[in-house]
């Protein structure tokens, strides 16, 4: 089940839906409001022709250190559902669904109660999608959100794709769903537009011309995660663990210390040939409280990916209202890799 809500990093700093806005990095947009978006504004474009379509557009950097703060109170208030979040990037979580589907009465009840607690901590509306796998399930909530606006309001914003119809519901969508824009232009000079065209090749052609990436992406038109999953849990011995003394209670110092974790983690996985797709981020303080996130990459999490989700992470948890911001300093961090493939 994946939970989503729209347009994350202007919500995060505050903007007015109504108004047009845009957040950037390295001159293209990756944000922006509905009132850009009707204006012309789209993700990808450059910050020229996006002016040059909205004039007004009021331009923003990006900032994911405030998205991630942000975006702490959604995860906290998804997690009265289950404890076994997976954030994928600020503004979107996923949490398998088997277990609180059925302790909820089913997958649409278990998605409404799942609207419910995230309208308790945000004003934004947010959307919902259930699927084998979270690629299909991201795009499951996107479905979610254009119907209920289609329909003024009178329908919920869920999606539930029935189980083993992952493939037959991605099939028609544009190569523009992979969000990778330069293989999507090659595949559609070959003729390619949908992920259902792109699906129907044999893997092994698409590996042989296009790469890992082009197999990657084929992966994901058939609606199977990017990497063939580990076969085995992975070995104990990837653990990173490190004391903080004095106990920290600012991020910079956290964030130091993550980043050599991260660093020897990264040359753990280095020397066996592997890559880590999902990691448990563990810190405890001196008074025994505790954070623990889970963070899902579709590719693969590099040392800086991973020490800017601790840095994330700890930021959200010591910038928390009262009752859930921890009352010592953060004493432990653990960096406990939860899949790994090889690269």
């Amino acid at each position: 089940m994946s939970v989503w809500v729209p347009d994350w990093p202007l919500v995060a700093a505050g903007v007015d839906p109504a108004m047009p806005a845009a957040v950037f990095v390295a001159n293209r947009v990756v944000a922006c409001t509905a009132a850009a978006r009707a204006a012309g504004v789209r993700r990808h474009m450059r910050r020229r022709e996006a002016q040059s379509r909205a004039p007004s557009l009021e331009v923003l950097d990006h900032d994911p250190d405030r998205d991630a703060r942000a975006f702490e109170a959604v995860v906290h208030a998804v997690e009265a559902l289950t404890p076994r979040i997976e954030v994928t990037r600020p503004g979107r979580c996923a949490f398998p669904a088997r277990g609180p589907s059925r302790y909820f009465g089913g997958d649409e009840a278990l998605a409404a109660r799942a609207l419910e607690v995230v309208a308790e901590v945000l004003a934004a509306p947010a959307a919902v999608g259930v699927a084998d796998g979270p690629f299909a399930a991201a795009h499951a909530a996107r479905t979610a959100l254009v119907r209920a606006n289609r329909s003024g309001g009178g329908e919920p914003p869920v999606w539930v794709v029935a189980p083993g119809r992952a493939a037959e519901y991605l099939a028609p969508l544009s190569l523009g769903a992979l969000d990778r824009p330069e293989l999507a232009d090659v595949l559609a000079r070959l003729g390619l537009h949908s992920l259902g065209d792109l699906a129907a090749l044999p893997a092994a052609d698409v590996l042989g011309r296009f790469g890992s990436e082009g197999l990657e992406a084929h992966r994901l038109a058939c609606g199977l995660d990017p990497r063939p999953p580990a076969t085995e849990p992975p070995p104990p011995d990837l653990v990173v663990s490190a004391e903080l003394d004095p106990p920290a209670e600012q991020v910079a110092p956290i964030a130091f210390v993550a980043r050599g974790m991260a660093d020897e983690l990264h040359a753990r996985l280095d020397a066996r040939g592997s890559v880590c797709t999902r990691i448990v981020i563990s810190a405890e303080t001196e008074h025994g409280e505790r954070s623990e996130r889970v963070w899902r990459h579709e590719g693969a999490l590099s040392a800086g990916a991973i020490a800017d989700r601790v840095r994330w992470q700890m930021d959200g948890w010591l910038h928390a209202n009262v009752r859930q911001r921890p009352s010592a300093g953060i004493a432990h961090l653990w960096l406990h890799p939860d899949e790994v493939v090889a690269a």
